[in-house]
């Protein structure tokens, strides 16, 4: 599976930026099973996926999540990162994904 990062019109690509902060003790793991999905696919890589709705999905990293979609490929765009917080995506970080979602999928 092809993995590309979303980049924004300013040319800014957020997911790398947030990645990048991280402690080196949860960015390891991240960088890990994001190389495990280039080789394996969703299906044979070690990492939970969370349906979030329609197109949109979530890759879970210990505290760490990361929403993406699937684009014909099959290739995956990663979105948009954040730290867990609640048991609950929040709501301004869902619609930050979604609005990236459209622009990826062109219908913004």
């Amino acid at each position: 599976m092809k993995i590309r990062f979303y980049v924004s019109a300013s040319g800014r690509v957020p997911v790398a930026d947030y990645l990048r902060e991280l402690p080196t003790d949860r960015a390891e793991p991240v960088y890990a099973a994001l190389k495990d999905l280039g080789l394996n696919g969703l299906e044979g890589a070690e990492v939970k996926a969370r349906h979030i709705e329609g197109k949109l999905w979530e890759l879970k990293f210990s505290i760490d999540r990361v929403f993406y979609i699937v684009v014909t490929g099959p290739e995956m765009v990663l979105l948009h990162a954040y730290k867990k917080q609640g048991q609950k995506a929040p709501p301004r970080e869902l619609e930050v994904a979604r609005k990236r979602m459209r622009e990826t999928l062109g219908k913004d």
